[in-house]
């Protein structure tokens, strides 16, 4: 793990210099990154190889005598022997080809691993906007495909690629004892293979490269299609996209009809010259034997010999394909690698032990592109512990934005955020983001049980606080129905339960993070009136004592907010309570009574529209308590359990 740990902090570094693997040797470095860690595992699998090689070379060379001295010369004394050494040879051969196995195979698959650990690992702590800008299943494929190639630099793939060219050495040797001419033609054939041969691992590489970049397209728009299945139902268009995966899977078919060409043009060249090569080797050879300078046991020898010498080239041909695919692997799992993670910023070097809540906007101006439009324009505002601060306004204004700033996903082109005086961008965030919690309007459960989504906030919490949470939250109304409970599967993106049910399991996630910053994105929207209004009650015990960001649209949930701030094109345009705002008769009023202009004709009695207008009528207490002690008492313990 550590050492895999290190290979992808070296390619990150390399690749924040800038460096892009536009040629083979950019590479190179990496792999020794790899083999450096093992390079012991692969000299005893190297001195494996080369005994099964050399093991595997008696039964050639034994036939020379065999041919010449126990046939032909009838020295039967010798066919024992042998025949004993054959045998022993062979079951060396066997016993070391098993050592490889286990040796190497393993160790590769160990390799890989740790390599997908490490990647997802690197992945998970990247920042949201490079996951935005990624579809889920290009980085599956990433993660899963990509690395596995790189098992070959490791296992079996390079040792085997170091062993042919052992044999082809040894065979050399062999042949040019027997017959240095014939020898010399052959290497001439070999080496005009060897150019075809360079020359097609060099056009597949980029090829095999192409094919993990549509290979994750097609898996991400898949897995979009199989997530969003209802949809897909819902409008009837299964046959779309059923042509858009046919299309994708065209475009892998067509890059794997461009390896196969490539390689079937390697297998015609390679029979064209070998086969020509073999010709010349019977000729030579029969004239040899007709002149009398070569046995006909030596010209059996040679010719096994040959196949000694030629077959490695073959292999070499099948494991360079290999290793072409292992390093284009590599190369796409470097494109990850370089990205730099959120919490390796240089300036965050502040640790939090503890959060107070006090958040405060100073001026702040962002945008997500740099240089783009901005999105925020001079945003100043306060947040307090105890206090809720209602974020209104048409989409695209600018409040989920701010929210993403709260949360630290971003940092301000200027301005700051400070979080209890402290600028967050100079923040760790392992430090901060324990002390959030977060309720958004599409609720995300894991497809576990419900005790273990709602677990997920605080896994060392205990059974009891589980189940408190999921009492305050309302979860155990609807959970105890169920014939497993608590233990109940929610399925796949929380599948098996309502949009109502599925929020209060949010809730309740949040209630036992006992969070000190609180961000609700229409918490409550799935919710129908009898459960809204249970839920609110125990929002109001959730927000007490801290500082609450609540993002809504249906300005009836948000009245007893501390603070009301209404965004537009990026600039708070006003703020101020719902009396407040509502007696000034600017924006809000303008969207307040929009918005409920219908409802106050059909349901409100009579006379309630004046006092609605003048923002009174609503004598309940605030939304979130300024303390926790006006909360219940398990409330207040559950952090403590």
């Amino acid at each position: 793990m550590r050492q895999a740990a290190r290979v992808a902090t070296r390619l990150s570094r390399r690749a924040a210099r800038g460096t892009k693997p536009e040629r083979l040797r950019d590479l190179l470095p990496d792999v020794w990154a790899l083999v450096r860690p093992r390079r012991g595992l692969l000299v005893l699998g190297l001195l494996f190889m080369a005994t099964n090689r050399l093991a595997g070379l008696v039964l050639p060379g034994s036939t020379k005598f065999l041919i010449d001295d126990v046939v032909g010369e009838r020295r039967v004394e010798l066919l024992l022997p042998l025949v004993g050494a054959v045998l022993a040879a062979t079951v060396v051969q066997g016993l070391s080809s098993y050592a490889l196995v286990q040796l190497l195979s393993k160790g590769a698959q160990k390799l890989i691993t740790e390599m997908r650990i490490r990647v997802q690992a690197h992945v998970g702590r990247l920042p949201v906007a490079f996951h935005d800008a990624k579809k889920t299943g290009e980085l599956v494929s990433r993660i899963m495909s990509d690395v596995e190639g790189i098992r070959n630099l490791i296992g079996t793939g390079l040792v085997e690629l170091a062993g042919g060219l052992l044999t082809a050495a040894l065979a050399f040797l062999v042949l040019m004892w027997l017959s240095p001419p014939m020898t010399l033609l052959t290497v001439a054939c070999l080496g005009v293979f060897g150019l075809v041969l360079f020359r097609g691992l060099r056009t597949l590489r980029p090829i095999f490269r192409q094919r993990g970049e549509i290979y994750a397209d097609v898996t991400g728009r898949l897995t979009e299609s199989l997530g969003g299945v209802r949809v897909v139902k819902g409008y009837h268009a299964e046959a779309r996209e059923a042509a858009v995966f046919a299309g994708g899977v065209r475009r892998i078919l067509d890059n794997v009809f461009r390896t196969l060409s490539t390689t079937s043009l390697l297998s015609l060249a390679s029979t064209v010259l070998l086969g020509a090569g073999g010709a010349a080797v019977m000729y030579l050879g029969a004239r040899e034997i007709l002149a009398g300078r070569m046995t006909v046991g030596e010209l059996f020898t040679y010719t096994m010999f040959l196949g000694f010498l030629v077959g490695p080239f073959f292999q070499i041909a099948a494991i360079g394909s290999q290793l072409t695919e292992a390093l284009a692997g590599l190369e796409r799992t470097r494109d990850i690698l370089r990205e730099q993670p959120e919490d390796e910023d240089p300036r965050r070097t502040v640790s939090l032990p503890g959060v107070r809540g006090d958040v405060t906007f100073e001026d702040v101006s962002f945008s997500y592109t740099g240089e783009g439009e901005p999105v925020l324009r001079g945003v100043s505002l306060e947040g307090r512990p105890g206090k809720a601060t209602a974020l209104v306004g048409p989409s695209g204004a600018g409040k989920s934005t701010i929210i993403g700033l709260v949360c630290a996903f971003h940092t301000p082109q200027s301005g700051r955020v400070l979080v209890d005086g402290v600028d967050l961008s100079t923040v760790r965030l392992d430090s901060y983001r324990r002390h959030l919690g977060v309720v958004l309007q599409e609720t995300f459960l894991f497809d576990g049980t419900i005790r273990e989504n709602v677990a997920f906030a605080r896994p060392e919490a205990g059974g009891e606080a589980v189940e408190e949470a999921c009492r305050l939250a309302h979860v155990t109304e609807f959970a105890l129905g169920f014939p497993d409970g608590y233990d109940t599967t929610v399925g796949e993106r929380g599948v098996r339960l309502s949009g109502g049910q599925r929020q209060r399991v949010a809730i309740a996630r949040a209630i036992l993070a006992d969070p000190r910053i609180l961000i609700l994105d229409e918490a409550t929207s799935s919710l129908d009136s009898e459960s809204e209004a249970l839920i609110q009650e125990g929002l109001a015990w959730l927000m007490g004592g801290r500082t609450t960001f609540v993002i809504a649209h249906r300005l009836s949930t948000i009245r007893r907010a501390d603070q009301i701030l209404v965004v537009e094109k990026g600039e708070i345009v006003e703020r101020g309570t719902h009396g407040e705002l509502l007696a000034a008769g600017g924006r809000y009023h303008a969207m307040y009574t929009r918005q409920h202009g219908l409802v106050s004709n059909l349901f409100l009695a009579p006379g309630e529209e004046a006092r609605e207008a003048r923002g009174e009528g609503d004598t309940s207490p605030p939304l979130a308590p300024e303390t926790p002690e006006a909360g219940p008492a398990v409330l207040r313990t559950l952090g403590e359990k």
